[in-house]
Parts: structure tokens; C-alpha cells; sequence
């Protein structure tokens, strides 16, 4: 199965970028943005100079729980820059939800509370809020992670999304947002 159709399958529709978006990101931003694939995983992700960003990871599910997904991320862990990605907040519904959120605890990832997430889907309509994971070898600020998604959103998640998509995203100020004393909880607490 072509690596597109396995994330496809796997991620919402709300969060999945098109085919020809992800091609294009891999051969037109090829000096950030990069694809590691083999049978049983796709990481596709993009590197700056002081941060990593995780765009999608999928670990097959016969391939679970035997250190897969960990032996992707130490490799990306050992470039020594803080390594930031985007997770659904847990749906009960959904068990996938919170195994993964679980997975990321247990990989020294933290929450960034402080950073809000929303931005509404081009393929849905519907407004889809995401929380904020980051693991930092530096103690970098949330503040930090915060500038590296605005970064992101802007290099990545909206590159040339009037072409692919016949309309853009939402600017980067309506969907990023930052507050220092957020009063909100902790994602990865009561996983």
C-alpha cells in the first residue's frame, strides 16, 4: 500500500493534507520537509534549524507495541532540538485517542496548555481544535513551541493551500493562539 493511503486510512479527514500538498512539500521544501517509510511505519515531518516538527506518524497495527514508533522518535530525539507535533485531544469514543496520547507521555512528551489550536477544515467545514505536544532536550519555553508552530503553519500547513485546495487556510493569528495563564488542563495528566 502507497504510503498516502496508509495515513490516509488513519488520520481524519480534518487533519490529513492532500496527496499532491504532501508531494509537492517533499519535492519543492525537500530541504525541510522529509519522509521516512518503511513497511510497517510513514513519519513524515519537517526539520528547521532549532526545531523538529511532526506532520504524521503511523505505526501499522500489527507492528504496535513492539518499540517501532519508539526507535522513530529516538531518532529523532538524538538531533538534539525540540520536536513539537500536533495530537486530538482524547475522544472516548475513539480508544486510538488516548493509546496515543499515552505513547507520547511515556516518550518525555509534554503538553503545552498554553498554546490554543483551532482552525477550520477546508475538506469538513468544521472547526477542528488540536493540543500541543512537544519534548525538549533545552527546557525550551512554551513560548518557544508556540513560534515554531506559527513557523509550521505558515512554511507547511498552508504552502500553496489556494492551489491545492481552491481556497486558503485561516491566517496563522486566528488559529494559533498563546496565553501564558491559560486555565486549562493538562492533556496527558490522567492518561
Amino acid at each position: 500500500m502507497h504510503w498516502y493511503e496508509k495515513l490516509n486510512q488513519y488520520f481524519p479527514i480534518e487533519e490529513m493534507k492532500s496527496k499532491e500538498h504532501m508531494e509537492t512539500l517533499l519535492k519543492e521544501r525537500s530541504d525541510i520537509y522529509h519522509k521516512d517509510e518503511g513497511p510497517h511505519h510513514v513519519l513524515m515531518y519537517a526539520e528547521l534549524d532549532n526545531f523538529v516538527f511532526i506532520d504524521y506518524l503511523f505505526v501499522s497495527k500489527e507492528s504496535r507495541g513492539q518499540g517501532l514508533g519508539h526507535k522513530l522518535l529516538e531518532k529523532l530525539k538524538a538531533k538534539g532540538k525540540p520536536i513539537i507535533l500536533e495530537v486530538e485531544p482524547v475522544d472516548y469514543e475513539d480508544t486510538d485517542t488516548e493509546k496515543r496520547l499515552r505513547f507520547y507521555k511515556r516518550e518525555g512528551f509534554e503538553h503545552a496548555q498554553s498554546i490554543g489550536y483551532s482552525r477550520r477544515s477546508l475538506a469538513t467545514n468544521e472547526i477542528n481544535t488540536m493540543e500541543i505536544l512537544y519534548w525538549s532536550p533545552g527546557n525550551q519555553s512554551e513560548e518557544m513551541i508556540y513560534e515554531a508552530m506559527k513557523k509550521t503553519y505558515e512554511l507547511i500547513h498552508t504552502y500553496r493551500d489556494t492551489h491545492f485546495y481552491g481556497k486558503s487556510y485561516q491566517p496563522v493569528e486566528e488559529v494559533l493562539t498563546f496565553e501564558e495563564d491559560k486555565m486549562g488542563g493538562d492533556v496527558l495528566e490522567d492518561v
